[in-house]
């Protein structure tokens, strides 16, 4: 990408899309375009010097507008959250695919060179996620087509309309598959936060109160692997610039945990041992879940690296100074 070049992030108010947006300032790039629907107020992270605009992507005025000139689209824009939201709220999700197909449509008027798709490893099949023990998930395994209920399907569908998009109209598209990313500048209260935020919040808040106990959704023995936010900043901008690339692509780590290991990790990060209860009536998604790495290692020599337990000391620090130093966490603006 030339440093000229119009690069547009959608969901910018979001976890990845802010943190994309102070990768690429830092790298030099200036002529940067964030959209949300959320108000610039409660944003995770918002810039003085991005052309910030607040609107619904799921109207294609909207998308038109935001993508007005732009040359690289990256839209992570979508109604999502932890495993507690999208198992209650399908139709939510699912209108996510007026997102993308309004976006795709307006990259397509202006000639952008390339378009970047955030999809999920909830498009892989469920019965190839039945043990804990799980084989790791190759791109090959989404069919046949039998995703996450919900969100699932829209992100799947989703991927089919970049991969037609390209063949019909020429419009460059890539696709990721993200498993589990974390990180610091996320959301970690109220209903959207995944495992590693919202663990690390009932830890704080069991230490903060002396209460050395802590639900945890499931038994427990469910597997997942997470993925620490730099290294997803590495894979976005590495699969958006190949040209090898050509299919949806896994981007998560390989190193898998159960829910139980990864409690584990907390409490060591803090200290201290709680007392477990298991709510077995709680949403707690797949039985198994792992990322296959093997076809991003093959086209960039590279996959996802940082350890668990050190990108969980960073994300557990941050939402610690958080919670305890009297801030707002959704009201900073970087410098």
């Amino acid at each position: 990408m030339d440093k000229n070049d119009l690069i547009v992030v959608t969901g910018a108010g979001g976890f990845i899309g802010g943190h994309l947006l102070a990768d690429l300032r830092s790298q030099g790039y200036r002529r940067l375009r964030g959209v949300d629907i959320k108000p610039l107020d409660v944003w995770f992270q918002s810039f003085p010097d991005v052309d910030n605009q607040v609107a619904d992507l799921k109207e294609l005025a909207a998308c038109r507008a935001a993508a007005k000139e732009a040359s690289y689209v990256f839209n992570f824009a979508c109604d999502m959250g932890g495993m507690g939201f999208i198992e209650t709220h399908k139709a939510e999700c699912m209108l996510s695919v007026l997102i993308n197909t309004h976006m795709l449509m307006a990259a397509r008027e202006v000639g952008a060179k390339r378009f970047f798709y955030s999809s999920s490893a909830c498009v892989y099949a469920a019965g190839k996620q039945l043990d804990e023990h799980v084989t790791a998930l190759r791109e090959s395994d989404a069919y046949p087509a039998m995703p996450e209920d919900g969100y699932g399907w829209e992100k799947l569908f989703s991927e089919r309309m970049c991969r037609h998009f390209t063949e019909d109209f020429a419009l460059t598209t890539r696709v990721v598959r993200f498993h589990n990313v974390y990180g610091p500048w996320g959301t970690f209260d109220g209903g959207r936060e995944k495992a590693p935020a919202a663990i690390c919040r009932k830890v704080l808040r069991a230490k903060d109160s002396g209460v050395h106990e802590i639900e945890i959704w499931g038994d427990g023995h469910q597997t997942r692997s997470f993925m620490y936010i730099d290294d997803a900043l590495h894979g976005v901008k590495a699969v958006m610039m190949s040209d090898s690339i050509l299919d949806p692509i896994n981007l998560g780590s390989a190193e898998l945990v159960s829910i139980n290991q990864l409690v584990d990790i907390v409490e060591e990060i803090a200290g201290l041992k709680l007392k477990r209860s298991y709510n077995l009536a709680a949403p707690k998604g797949v039985r198994g879940r792992n990322s296959d790495n093997t076809l991003i290692r093959s086209h960039l020599g590279w996959e996802p690296s940082t350890r668990l337990k050190d990108g969980l000391a960073k994300t557990y620090a941050w939402i610690h100074d958080m919670q305890t130093g009297g801030r707002d966490f959704a009201r900073f603006v970087r410098p």
